[in-house]
């Protein structure tokens, strides 16, 4: 530790010479005080330094001057009235003297030594590993050595922001304390603590020395605890998912989630957006009964939790058999539905006697019970909950085929050269193929599709429907008529009809046009009488 004041030896000394000093000042003829200078007069020195001490004695006829100090010193220079003394490895603060001989009589002068040094250790405090946002923090910066203590101070940094300034103390080593209060910004910010060391009152600089910086990790979480999301009722051997998230996090990233059901830890994918922490896992179990779901989320040197039931359950079933699949016309088929134990099963509307009971259905396969589907219902209760599964299964029936003659007509008239389509249909089991013959010649004409008739197409065609399980027949018979004959016929008929009407006309005409004009003339007796008429004659005419 560097010394704070002069050893004692050195203190008495001091003292001697201020009471001889004060004893012994010598006076001029006229009264006149004479008096020792020293320079430099209160001097701060670094230290350890050596320093060069000037003492001067301003009367006529100066004798012996010396200097007085405890620390090692050595003649520098000296002349008429003044002398130059070196001292070393000043280490600490004291008083000099100087005196001298002036008129027989000793006179001194005094100056203070202030040895100022830098501090050995500047240091902060270390940081809590988290800080809570908002939450009131104390952060000390440790000082160890340093003089002149007076001109010392500390000053804590948040990155090159000024925060706080405290003179350092007497205290060795020292400890000064800064309060703030951290905000979301300061996430990963520096802080460290300036030494200074300010000496410009003296003339000299201002030191400064900056401890290393430590890191400051501040977080925020809130109040609220995490929301779990998941189906209350688990199928066992079946996957669920689970959702689980935490709003309102700082930083967010940073933050740790984890799900559990009972004591297995879930396989969850998280997710961190914005201030938000999300994880979502699927899970199944094994066992049934109540079982708990637990989900943790941990930031800084906090954590929120969440646990929730839920109910673990088998169900098992429905089962729905047909003992024929693909029954054959008039055979006897049985519909089961079965499930677990303490299942209700209802088939077709039909429950079972009991839960846990299979629920049957007989019957003698028809036509009208091909693709005819049956329904199973199953229901199971869990904690006053009831659960439902629907099964279904469909029947085919084989069975023979058969041409719906209310769609296919046995007999056709159509229009050469007009497009139509034969509607004949089949049903059967398998599918039949369905093909239309002419017979005799075997010409076969599309069924179900449009097609142009021709006048050749007339004649009877056998129509027949196979399948594995049969054969079936009927008669089609198609009268194609031609249509130029018919449109000669009429037009030849049209134009006779007006023929005979214009001759009609025109006869009629032509009578009474010669009764209106015709000209007689009388032949002489002798030459035979002989009527002749060149214009027509009238009904009075030949009466005369």
């Amino acid at each position: 530790m560097m010394p704070s004041g002069p050893p004692p030896r050195v203190y008495w000394t001091s003292l001697i010479f201020l009471l001889l000093a004060c004893c012994l000042l010598p006076t001029g003829a006229q009264g006149q005080t004479y008096q020792v200078r020293v320079e430099p007069k209160d001097p701060v020195v670094p230290f350890g330094e050596p320093l060069v001490v000037n003492c001067t004695l301003d009367c006529p006829g100066p004798g012996l001057i010396s200097l007085e100090t405890a620390l090692s010193k050595e003649p520098h220079s000296r002349g008429l009235g003044w002398a130059a003394f070196r001292l070393t490895n000043v280490t600490g603060d004291m008083e000099i003297l100087c005196s001298g001989i002036c008129n027989k009589s000793q006179v001194v002068g005094f100056s203070n030594i202030t040895v100022f040094g830098f501090p050995k250790r500047v240091e902060l405090a270390p940081l809590p590993l988290w800080q809570p946002v908002g939450e009131e923090l104390n952060l000390s910066c440790l000082v160890s050595g340093g003089a002149p203590r007076a001109h010392l101070s500390v000053v804590l940094l948040r990155r090159e922001e000024e925060l706080g300034r405290q003179p350092l103390g007497k205290e060795e080593p020292a400890k000064v304390t800064f309060m703030v209060q951290p905000r979301r910004e300061d996430h990963g910010t520096n802080f460290s603590c300036r030494s200074e060391l300010d000496l410009r009152s003296q003339g000299l600089e201002l030191f400064q020395n900056t401890s290393a910086p430590r890191k400051l990790q501040t977080y925020a979480m809130p109040k609220t605890a995490p929301r779990l999301v998941f189906p209350r009722f688990w199928e066992m051997e079946t996957s669920w998912p689970v959702n689980c998230s935490l709003d309102g996090l700082f930083p967010a990233s940073e933050a740790h989630i984890q799900l559990a059901l009972g004591n297995q830890m879930l396989n969850a994918t998280v997710v961190s957006h914005a201030d938000t922490l999300t994880a979502t896992a699927t899970a199944k179990t094994e066992q049934e009964g109540t079982q708990e779901i637990v989900c943790n989320v941990t930031l800084g040197v906090e954590n929120r939790e969440t646990r929730e039931s839920l109910v673990a359950y088998r169900f098992q079933g429905p089962n729905l058999n047909l003992s024929e699949s693909n029954a054959t016309e008039g055979t006897p088929v049985t519909v089961t539905c079965a499930a677990g134990p303490q299942v209700q099963v209802m088939l077709d509307g039909v429950p079972a006697a009991v839960p846990g009971q299979p629920a049957q259905l007989q019957l003698k396969a028809t036509e009208m019970d091909d693709r005819r589907t049956f329904f199973c219902n199953a229901t199971l209760k869990v904690h006053g909950v009831t659960l439902h599964r629907n099964r279904s299964i469909q029947l085919r029936v084989l069975y023979g085929p058969t041409i719906d003659r209310a769609k296919c007509p046995q007999r056709l008239m159509w229009k050469e050269k007009t497009m139509h389509i034969l509607q004949c249909q089949a049903r059967g089991n398998p599918n039949p193929q369905l093909q239309c013959l002419r017979e005799g010649s075997k010409f076969k004409v599309p069924v179900g599709i449009p097609f142009l008739v021709l006048l050749n197409y007339s004649g009877t065609y056998s129509c027949q429907a196979a399948s594995s399980r049969g054969t079936d027949k009927m008669l089609v018979m198609m009268d194609v008529q031609g249509r130029n004959p018919v449109t000669i016929n009429i037009v030849l008929g049209v134009l006779a009809i007006l023929g005979l009407v214009t001759l009609a006309a025109a006869s009629v005409y032509v009578f009474w046009v010669q009764r209106q004009h015709d000209i007689y003339h009388l032949t002489p007796r002798s030459t035979r009488w002989r009527l002749t008429s060149t214009q027509p004659v009238t009904v009075a005419e030949e009466l005369s």
